[in-house]
């Protein structure tokens, strides 16, 4: 019996072995839960306000195959917070979702077509990223033509509609309703040049059931990001501009510039010191929008930790001046990081207020304790002015506290 059974394994793996050394599979996992203390997280906690503990958890099953002319990736999701399903659960919706769920068709040696599920990340995640902070993370649905040669360029096209696929009526959950973009991006010795037009339409409330026509206002980005390395040192600069209408008809006019340098203090440490402004609307601007919307990026990356800015928030205010400085350190298996943001607003926020917001200070450290393990720290605390209070309520003068204990657990399950 025993025998028997070799054989037909032996034969199962020699009828497979063709299609395993012309392909590549891969099966792989990730679990990661994550405990955060949270008084004054995204806003302003008041003085008798007690810290909330909670711990949410994000479960992924990857699977990716390629040969030589497709390539498919297919990331599915739980997301949850602990304690929000009872322990006798049911099989209740939505409980799993797609995150990624994409195939990859290589036309010619230059050219391939992606179509499906898949996340956007390009240059620094400014404009777009994955949010891979974010336990669910961001995906889009759209179709991606990519020509490699001596540029590299993405069309992206996006063109979203409700299951009432009538009227071309869109109504979310989504954050447009069509999307195109152009990037291109090349390399000139130590230089990197990137360029990107995203034309963006989000579609106005109105409903063709009652009568009334649903138009798509459409905005343009326009800019890009350069980076350079001139030993010692290294430059990164990011410039974008904002026009067309916003998503209430509204003209608008802003933009965005990064400038940071970064270097080395020894082997070990490194320093970065930079500064970023994204314009606003002052309090008594009427006839412009002219806030900055940085849209599909990793917002939780530039601005602090504790997600003040541009996290779910702060969109069509006051704008944003950041002088930061960053430190970093590795020793052996453990890394560790402190910034520091010095906060204001590009715009007036009102008559006789002081531009000022307040200073964060992020702290971290993180500890590769075995090759598919990982364990990440880290606490963050505001020092928030007055005007601070004035945007986003609650209480400068309470201490604003938010920190987070993260284990990563990545297994192969087969490569």
């Amino acid at each position: 019996m025993l025998k028997s059974k070799k054989k037909k394994l032996f034969i199962l793996v020699g009828l497979l072995l063709p299609f395993m050394i012309q392909a590549q599979f891969s099966l792989s996992g990730e679990f990661r839960p994550r405990t955060e203390l949270n008084r004054g997280y995204k806003s302003l906690a008041v003085k008798d306000q007690d810290a909330s503990i909670f711990t949410t958890q994000r479960t992924r099953l990857n699977a990716m195959f390629k040969n030589e002319y497709i390539s498919t990736k297919l990331v599915l999701q739980d997301v949850r917070l602990w304690g929000s399903q009872p322990q006798l659960v049911k099989n209740e919706a939505n409980s799993i979702s797609v995150h990624e769920a994409w195939a990859d068709i290589l036309l010619t040696d230059n050219l391939s077509l992606r179509a499906g599920r898949q996340e956007l990340v390009y240059d620094d995640h400014r404009i777009f990223g994955s949010v891979g902070w974010a336990q669910q993370a961001r995906s889009h649905d759209l179709a991606l033509l990519k020509y490699s040669g001596d540029w590299d360029i993405h069309l992206g096209f996006a063109f979203h509609q409700n299951d009432t696929i009538t009227n071309s009526y869109y109504k979310g959950p989504d954050a447009y309703k069509a999307m195109q973009f152009l990037w291109a991006h090349n390399e000139f010795g130590a230089s990197k040049l990137s360029l990107l037009f995203l034309n963006n339409g989000i579609p106005d409330p109105k409903n063709p059931a009652d009568g009334e026509e649903q138009k798509t206002r459409y905005s343009q980005t326009i800019g890009g990001r350069y980076t350079t390395e001139l030993d010692p040192i290294s430059i990164a600069t990011n410039v974008y501009f904002q026009t067309g209408k916003d998503g209430g008809n509204n003209d608008l006019s802003a933009y965005n510039i990064l400038l940071e340098v970064s270097g080395n203090i020894s082997d070990a440490t490194g320093i970065t010191g930079g500064f970023e402004t994204l314009s606003g609307t002052a309090y008594d601007e009427d006839s412009k929008n002219k806030s900055f919307s940085p849209f599909y990026g990793t917002n939780h990356k530039f601005n602090g930790f504790m997600d003040y800015f541009y996290v779910g928030n702060h969109a069509n205010n006051v704008g944003l001046n950041d002088i930061y400085v960053r430190l970093s350190h590795k020793m052996d298996k453990l890394n560790f990081g402190a910034h520091a943001h010095l906060f204001s607003s590009a715009a007036k926020i009102a008559e006789g207020v002081d531009n000022y917001l307040g200073t964060e200070i992020d702290l971290s450290m993180g500890w590769a304790f075995k090759p598919m393990v990982k364990f990440d720290f880290g606490f963050s605390t505001m020092f928030a002015s007055e005007s601070m209070e004035a945007i986003k309520g609650g209480d400068h003068q309470a201490f604003q506290k938010w920190g987070y204990f993260m284990i990563t657990v990545k297994p192969d399950f087969i490569k």
